[in-house]
């Protein structure tokens, strides 16, 4: 939620962009969310009408590769943690994500949702409204992500802070300060050895190519209007550091083009990876 109590447009526009993603783009699908439209509510058909009738424009096509590859390298990443044993799924700043509730994905894995308890109230009244039931394996941990009170909220909601877990931090870097980034790096980093941070961060523009600069420029102005300005842009290079100096050893990055096979590439519609968005893939040292 903004701080006016309106509900976040960003959270908003990831979850059309991902639910349009399976009505206007052809084979093949980069990532399948069928709860993002149910999810949406009320204004659903709306907002996945902007992407069915402009699905070509780069704004809206650069909102649904932004979404689903992010989303698509995370669960990927969160997969194979899974397989090696990591059952504890942390969501810093969940929104409208869907994972806990698709149980093909999410089977096994007990799930944290982190976010303000605002956005949180708003969430749960959408999952309502959409018949979507919330699964035991679901704990939503009200928190505000300034004030050092996460680990413990995450241990009341029944967090193990003795086993490694997973954690995703998507959509969010960019809307804070490099000290604020840091702060939750901190906190990320009491987890237990073993834990894996997946987060995506903006690049600068010296750093941007030309599809990348024209999004920017795009996108840029219309957040800060709506109140979510973008305040934090990391070079691969540079969050390789912070992540290093709060005692996380870096597994590696990947841009739009790296973050899911070479193979999804090869499109007829309008999708195409730019040079802004990048992941990185992080774990805190010691056995698992």
């Amino acid at each position: 939620m903004k701080h006016d109590g309106q509900p976040s447009q960003t959270a908003l526009m990831a979850a059309a962009a991902r639910a349009a993603h399976l009505i206007v783009d052809g084979e093949p699908r980069i990532f399948t969310d069928p709860l993002a439209y149910r999810l949406l509510g009320a204004g659903a058909e709306e907002m996945v009408g902007y992407h069915r009738s402009h699905g070509g424009h780069p704004v809206l096509a650069g909102a649904r590769v932004s979404a689903v590859t992010r989303s698509r390298y995370t669960e990927d990443r969160l997969a194979q943690g899974a397989r090696r044993g990591l059952t504890q799924y942390v969501v810093l700043g969940a929104g409208l994500d869907s994972f806990a509730y698709r149980p093909e994905a999410a089977a096994g894995i007990r799930v944290f949702e982190v976010d303000h308890p605002a956005t949180q109230r708003w969430k749960r009244d959408l999952l309502a409204g959409a018949g979507i039931a919330v699964p035991d394996t679901v704990a939503f941990v009200p928190a505000d992500f300034e004030d050092g009170s996460l680990a413990d909220r995450l241990a009341a909601g029944g967090f193990d802070p003795a086993r490694p877990a997973f954690v995703s931090w998507l959509g969010v870097s960019m809307y804070l300060t490099g000290q604020a980034v840091g702060r939750m790096l901190d906190v990320v980093a009491g987890f237990a050895p073993g834990s894996e941070l997946v987060l995506d961060h903006l690049l600068p523009e010296e750093l941007r190519d030309e599809a990348g600069r024209a999004y920017a420029e795009a996108v840029m102005a219309v957040a800060a209007q709506g109140g979510e300005p973008w305040v934090s842009f990391f070079g691969p290079e540079e969050m390789s550091s912070l992540l290093e100096e709060h005692a996380f050893e870096v597994i590696g990055h990947a841009s739009q083009r790296d973050s899911v096979e070479a193979a999804l590439w090869e499109r007829s519609d309008a999708l195409r990876p730019s040079g802004l968005v990048h992941l990185a893939h992080a774990r805190i040292p010691g056995p698992a």
